[in-house]
């Protein structure tokens, strides 16, 4: 077992592990309270039932992508400086749903979001130096974030300032 965990089922087991700890996060930080449900939203927002399924498919392809890059790099710089590309991403997707819901600011996580929207660019530079097919998977992940940006901005200028 610790032999498959080591070899080629080492990446998948992280990369997955990853994933849920940092959907876990997110998903813990999302209070949609009555703070949340008094807030005016533009008409085009998606559904609240929407976000799981999207993210939930994100987080997979985001998983897949990074056991692509992580196989496809060769040992030493190149994979670190992959771990630190989603470490970071990582830390900025948890980081929104904190300064949004948990601090109930709006407007400080629309700066926030611009961080997230460049490390997803960023994510997928680095996965693209080694899997082509790793930096295609991201790309929902970067429009996504995009709508998240644009929807962030509308809930701004309908009910701000904050």
């Amino acid at each position: 077992m610790m032999e498959a965990l080591g070899g080629r089922w080492g990446p998948i087991a992280v990369a997955a592990l990853c994933a849920i700890v940092v959907a876990g996060a997110g998903a813990w930080l999302t209070a949609l309270g009555p703070w949340y449900r008094s807030l005016q939203v533009p008409s085009w927002k998606p559904p609240d039932w929407a976000f799981g399924p999207v993210w939930t498919t994100i987080f997979t392809l985001t998983a897949i992508a990074g056991v692509l890059a992580w196989n496809a790099a060769p040992e030493g710089a190149e994979r670190g400086w992959l771990l630190a590309a989603f470490a970071l991403n990582g830390v900025l997707n948890i980081a929104w749903s904190g300064v949004f819901f948990r601090m109930q600011r709006p407007d400080w996580a629309l700066i926030e979001v611009a961080a997230l929207w460049l490390s997803v660019a960023l994510l997928i530079v680095a996965v693209g130096r080694h899997s082509g097919l790793g930096a295609v998977l991201l790309l929902p992940y970067l429009v996504w974030v995009g709508i998240a940006a644009c929807l962030n901005w509308s809930i701004v200028r309908l009910n701000g300032p904050f």
